[in-house]
């Protein structure tokens, strides 16, 4: 049964006021029961979003709940680890992660069943292989530099490290689920499962008399990680439709076409997770672990307004490729002023609901986490100039722009990481806040630059629409 605002609310509403809310209704209707890419893109966004929301609300919990039972040292011990974890979990896919999202359906399109299977099987066998190589090669490094590390250091990067494989295949889980519009075996796994579980191994461990250490909580994370993502290949093998081709040919393993295609993106992905991750592993250099968790606690606040512009990014990666190739161009131009609304209002919103809340917010971490609300207003800057283009990154790199996109991205690591190394020793969490900040509005700008020159539309919020041609 197809559900219908607009004849509910006549039926309930006084006519005045169902006139005034009608044109409201008519577009919920569109979005809840439309069939173009614009209304099945807002419906996944709209699922997306509410994941986006819960995961991270109980991302923040979760870390203020991990900063209470372990104390500012061992906590900031932990999220440096976690940070390299996730900043090396997105190299390690090789950027699949993301190209799934343009070659599954484009292989589903044209009918290659075999180049398809061999892709999902070979897609994660590959970030798996190279997950595991990276993770023995930082457990030697931290081995044979031990001299070098903090000591308190050691034993959790090298723990760190074996998180790595399966947090990497259940990156590209996410993709191939997300290319089959597949939102919620996509996103909770991730943003859902993983924080549950690791919540409940530390009350389990807790519980059981074992000390909250930043070494047993790498211990919780790695059984947790492993645990989500391997429940989230069992269903994802049952929920793939099965293909026609029994197994794939020998001809259909085009790994070579597969990297042209995904290493562009994964130094896009790359340098993107450099620029928002990077702070808090040089802030480390400088500062002890106790003002590192006050600068991660600072930096992760604003992530309750930056996760609209990944949901949204999300939800609409894999429509801009479709669109592009299909050679709409009127369409896409549209479609990339919507996600642009999408992002930035919603951000907007969420910003201006933070500033007065930061503090309170803060303090949740413990007393004299409150010190980090300068830089939490300097970050929050950076996400709103970040959502006010949209995902103008996806548009590139579905629109066989990908290179151009890495190029903007490592520009914006080098003179991200020049302003950490500048800013840090003078100003402290402060210098890393204007750092990451910094980077971001040039990145903003500069994808931006490249979307008009390149492709012919401006994602900017405020750039005029072109107008609708007469009927």
């Amino acid at each position: 049964m197809r559900l219908s605002p607009v004849t509910w609310a006549e039926r309930i509403l006084p006519a005045a006021l169902f006139a005034r809310a009608q044109p409201l209704l008519v577009r919920c209707e569109q979005i809840l029961n439309g069939e173009p890419d614009a209304s099945r893109a807002q419906r996944m966004a709209l699922a997306v979003f509410a994941i986006r929301v819960l995961g991270a609300v109980l991302a923040y919990v979760m870390q203020v709940i991990l900063a209470r039972l372990m104390g500012g040292h061992e906590y900031g011990i932990y999220v440096v680890v976690w940070t390299l974890v996730v900043v090396l979990g997105i190299f390690a896919p090789l950027g699949f992660s993301s190209s799934v999202l343009r070659l599954i359906p484009e292989y589903r399109a044209q009918g290659h069943h075999g180049r398809l299977r061999a892709l999902l099987v070979g897609s994660r066998l590959a970030g798996g292989l190279a997950a595991t190589g990276i993770a023995l090669a930082g457990i030697l490094a931290v081995w044979l530099a031990g001299d070098l590390i903090a000591s308190h250091y050691v034993l959790p990067l090298a723990l760190g490290a074996v998180c790595l494989p399966l947090f990497t295949i259940g990156s590209i889980q996410d993709g191939i689920a997300r290319a089959h519009d597949w939102p919620l075996l996509a996103m909770l796994p991730t943003f859902i499962w993983r924080p549950l579980a690791i919540l409940a191994g530390m009350a389990i461990a807790i519980w059981a008399g074992v000390p909250a250490t930043a070494t047993n909580a790498c211990i919780v994370t790695i059984l947790a990680t492993w645990g989500v993502a391997l429940v989230q290949m069992l269903v994802l093998s049952r929920s793939l439709p099965r293909e026609p081709a029994s197994r794939p040919l020998s001809g259909d393993w085009t790994f070579r076409d597969w990297l042209r295609i995904s290493l562009p993106i994964l130094l896009v992905e790359g340098f993107f997770q450099l620029i928002t991750s990077a702070d808090v592993v040089m802030v480390s250099l400088w500062e002890d672990p106790h003002q590192v968790a006050i600068y991660f606690a600072a930096s992760k606040t604003p992530a309750l307004a930056h996760f609209v512009y990944f949901a949204v990014r999300s939800a609409t990666a894999h429509r801009y490729s479709h669109l592009y190739h299909a050679g709409a161009r009127e369409e896409l131009g549209a479609f990339v002023a919507d996600t642009a609304r999408w992002t930035f209002w919603p951000t907007l919103a969420m910003c201006a609901l933070l500033v007065p809340v930061g503090p309170l917010l803060l303090s949740l971490f413990g007393p004299d986490f409150t010190s980090g609300y300068p830089a939490m207003l300097i970050l929050l800057a950076g996400v709103l100039a970040r959502a006010c283009v949209g995902p103008a990154d996806a548009l590139l790199t579905m629109a066989d722009q990908q290179g151009r996109c890495a190029r903007i991205y490592a520009l914006a690591f080098v003179l991200n990481l020049a302003l950490n190394v500048t800013l840090i020793p003078l100003l402290g969490i402060n210098g890393a806040a204007i750092a990451t900040a910094g980077a971001m509005i040039f990145e903003a700008c500069a994808l931006r630059h490249q979307a008009r020159r390149h492709l012919g539309v401006d994602p900017f919020i405020l750039a005029p629409r072109a107008p609708q041609a007469a009927p």
